[in-house]
């Protein structure tokens, strides 16, 4: 039984499974009113201010079965797509800007389906309105004509304006830019334009006025917020001419003339009036009221006033005719009117122009001869000048100019009436110089001042100058260079110096001279100018090589000029180079070169510059010779006796060559000597002492002298030190026993003397090196207390000229000292060179025994005492 039942109830639910099955209800939408964002848009409302790509709506909707549904959204054929909507949301996006004003409803066409079911509708969505559209003008342009007589606050046009938008957006009112001048109103509603009350329109003064009249609408929101917008437009009023204004006269003053030529029927003068309502002028009607004494008449049309009878007949010479201009009204009828008074004058006619007259009549040609330079201020009276007009009053009236070189010339009177007689004057001076020119010319003009024919007369004034003395000679130049060769014969032409005076005759020729310490070798043509050497002058370069003196330039009055003239005299190679001697005696110690020197007397070079070289030399290829300075030293491979012994096979050492000496001119010369050098070894000395003897090594005076010296000064020390104890000791007003206070040396501290160890030298140079006791005490730090350093001597007097360079030796610290070279002197002193050379050769034996003195005197000035 209970089987059965379960079977049962399994068919009733199949059957009813079944049954479900067959049924499938379609979607639909939510209506949930106009006011409400979702459900199917019917009746939705969406303002046109609306951004692009906002979303608006949701379509909702359902389905019976809660399958899930799809939205669709599309519009009628042909029309525009605004709305977009995505199927599964239901959101509705706008994706065109909206216009109300083109179009205020949008037909939509919205779906909603479960995939078998599809339900479409048709819904109205409705555009409301924001104020986005400003007011519009109608019938524009503005151009308004009204009479200049209408009344204020007359109406003259009406304005208008339409707004699109609805409500407050819409309305529109009115108002005028504001300005100063403004003669006019706008009412705020109606838009019409009135004159303003209290004002009136004046063609004469403003025919066109130019107006600004706004329209605003009420105002409205937009995009969320309140704007309100306006449109201007100008109007044109153009007011229009009434007859209001009388006429007026134009370019009063008037004046007019009767000339003495005049016939009758000349026109004197026109006069012009015009209607002052110029839009709409009347015709003119003139007429003389008085003053015309009937003898001038007036064109009642043209106004042209004329005269009606001989000007001989006329008994004034000045009238004042009143005239009167008349509008003429639409009946012929005389209505506003203006007076003006024309001045009419009878004067003479302007028929002569001015003329200069002569002692003889008229004249347009002056001259006079005078000489140049008169004084400023001075009166030509050589000119007898009248100008003359033969008009009367101010055609009578003239103005004297004289035109030529500026300010050298002036005239009296400047201006002039009828007649005046011409006064020429002197303004400068310097402009009558016969030498710019023999003759002066100018042209004096006579202009009339106040005539409107401005008649002039010229005439020709012609100044010939005669000549004065007033210029000095002058030279081309302010000095003169000239070069002349020392080999120049007597009369040789040197330069040519030139004058010029610009005074004619006997005044402008010049003759030169010359003077001053330098001329008496040179002489000058006293007409060319030419410089030249004496007849006898021998000119030496070596003598003098430079000559400067004066040259004068004098006229036949004494007037003279001066310029100064320097002569350099140019070196010729005309001395060959000179030795002393033709034998030479030398003595070379090896290491140390021994130097010869020549002399050339040629005063600049290249001329007395020397090169040296050898010739021949015995033994050959023994000896190197500087091309420059003459030295002459060994070969580098000869380092010591020992090769020169090798070399010459001779116990004496004496080698000879032959020095040649030859300068650089052109043609060049040369001359030759002999040497004989002694060959010998240096002895070694060390200390300072040694220095100063290898200095003086060929020269003993030289050494004798310097010990004498420092002797004298030890003394004078001394003499000093004593008076001043001896002052010392007067001033204190007692007596000082004399006390002798011996200060005692150190018991290290040795003598400074020579040492000569006995040390063998690889280099033959080395053997005149000197120690340096100095550094040899630093290099010894046990000693406890260094030496002092002996007392430096003063340097010898040199003997060498001012253009060598001496030799140098080193010293004890390692610099460089100058030895004695053996120059040789020029020719002049060949004498005195001698006399030195024979004095130099003292025997070794003297050297000795000057060394040992120098070394007691040295020894003893160590000793301190007072």
């Amino acid at each position: 039984m209970k089987k059965e039942k379960k079977t049962h109830a399994l068919l009733f639910l199949l059957l009813l499974h079944f049954t479900l099955g067959q049924s499938d209800y379609a979607p639909y939408f939510y209506d949930n009113g106009p006011s409400s964002t979702h459900g199917n848009m019917a009746l939705f409302s969406i303002s046109e201010d609306t951004a692009v790509g906002t979303q608006i709506y949701i379509l909702n909707g359902t389905d019976p079965e809660r399958d899930p549904v799809r939205y669709g959204l599309t519009f009628e054929k042909g029309s525009k797509e605004y709305f977009m909507v995505d199927s599964k949301s239901g959101n509705v996006t706008l994706i065109q800007e909206l216009d109300r004003e083109k179009q205020d409803e949008i037909s939509v066409v919205v779906s909603i389906t479960d995939g078998r079911n599809k339900v479409v509708e048709t819904v109205r969505v409705f555009v409301t309105d924001a104020n986005d559209e400003p007011p519009e003008f109608q019938n524009l342009p503005f151009i308004i004509d009204i009479p200049e007589d209408t009344a204020p606050g007359s109406s003259i046009y009406r304005v208008q304006a339409i707004d699109r938008d609805m409500g407050s957006g819409g309305s529109v009112s009115y108002y005028l830019q504001t300005s100063p001048f403004a003669k006019f109103t706008i009412d705020g509603h109606s838009g019409i334009l009135r004159v303003k009350p209290g004002e009136t329109l004046d063609y004469e003064t403003t025919p066109t006025h130019f107006v600004t009249v706004v329209a605003k609408d009420g105002g409205g929101k937009y995009k969320g917020k309140h704007q309100v917008l306006t449109a201007t437009a100008t109007m044109t009023i153009n007011v229009l001419d009434a007859q209001d204004m009388p006429p007026s006269f134009i370019g009063t003053p008037y004046f007019g003339y009767v000339y003495e030529v005049s016939v009758p029927g000349s026109e004197i003068f026109t006069v012009y009036a015009k209607d002052g309502d110029q839009g709409n002028p009347n015709p003119i009607h003139y007429s003389i009221i008085n003053g015309s004494d009937g003898v001038f008449d007036i064109n009642s049309t043209s106004g042209c006033i004329t005269l009606t009878t001989l000007p001989t007949l006329l008994r004034n010479e000045l009238y004042e005719i009143i005239v009167k201009a008349s509008e003429v009204g639409p009946n012929n009828q005389l209505e506003d009117f203006d007076i003006t008074t024309v001045t009419v004058r009878v004067v003479d006619l302007n028929n002569h122009p001015p003329t200069f007259y002569g002692e003889n009549g008229p004249q347009s040609k002056f001259e006079v001869t005078m000489y140049e330079h008169p004084p400023a201020g001075e009166i030509l009276r050589g000119f007898k000048i009248t100008v003359n007009d033969s008009d009367q009053g101010a055609n009578a009236k003239f103005k004297l100019r004289l035109v030529g070189p500026s300010r050298v010339l002036r005239v009296v009177p400047q201006t002039v009436l009828n007649e005046a007689q011409v006064t020429i004057i002197v303004e400068d001076t310097s402009g009558i110089d016969y030498e710019k020119g023999p003759t002066l010319s100018f042209k004096l003009l006579a202009v009339e001042i106040d005539t409107p024919e401005r008649f002039s007369a010229t005439a020709d004034i012609v100044i010939n100058l005669l000549d004065t003395n007033d210029n000095i000679p002058k030279f081309t130049s302010e000095y003169y260079i000239a070069r002349v060769p020392e080999n120049s014969p007597g009369g040789s032409s040197v330069v040519t110096v030139t004058a010029n005076d610009p005074d004619s005759g006997p005044w402008g020729e010049v003759k030169y001279t010359i003077y001053g310490s330098g001329s008496d070798l040179f002489t000058i043509h006293p007409t060319s100018g030419v410089i030249s050497t004496q007849p006898w002058t021998s000119l030496d370069a070596e003598v003098r090589s430079k000559y400067n003196f004066y040259v004068k330039a004098e006229d036949s009055e004494g007037k003279y000029g001066l310029s100064e003239v320097f002569v350099t005299v140019l070196d010729m190679n005309d001395h060959p180079p000179a030795f002393d001697e033709t034998f030479l005696e030398k003595t070379m110690i090896i290491g140390t070169p021994v130097k010869v020197e020549a002399v050339d007397d040629d005063a600049e070079s290249p001329n007395n510059v020397i090169e040296y070289s050898i010739m021949r030399a015995d033994p050959d290829n023994a000896f190197d010779i500087n091309s420059d300075t003459g030295e002459i030293k060994l070969k580098p491979f000869i380092k010591s006796m020992e090769i020169v012994r090798n070399i010459t096979k001779q116990k004496d050492c004496k080698w000879s060559l032959v020095v040649q000496a030859r300068d650089r001119g052109s043609p060049s010369f040369s001359t030759t000597a002999v040497v004989n050098i002694d060959i010998t070894e240096a002895t070694p000395l060390k200390g300072p002492m040694a220095a100063f003897l290898m200095k003086s090594r060929d020269n003993p005076l030289k050494a004798l002298g310097m010990v004498t010296v420092i002797i004298s000064l030890l003394v004078g020390v001394t003499v000093l030190i004593s008076t001043a104890l001896y002052m010392r000791n007067s001033k204190s007003n007692r007596i000082m026993p004399a006390r002798r206070i011996i200060k005692r040396r150190p018991r290290d501290q040795q003598p400074w003397n020579f040492k000569m160890p006995a040390v063998k030298f690889n280099n033959p140079a080395d053997k005149f090196l000197i120690d340096d006791q100095e550094s040899n005490q630093q290099r010894r730090p046990s000693s406890p207390r260094p030496k002092p350093p002996p007392p430096s001597a003063p340097p010898p007097p040199s003997n060498t000229r001012a253009n060598e360079r001496p030799r140098a030796v080193p010293t004890i610290s390692g610099t460089l000292v100058p030895t004695i070279s053996g120059a040789l002197a020029s020719k002049g002193s060949k004498k005195a060179k001698s006399n030195r050379r024979k004095e130099g050769n003292v025997s070794s034996a003297l050297v000795s025994e000057l060394k040992k003195k120098l070394e007691q005197k040295i020894i003893e000035s160590n000793q301190g005492y007072y």
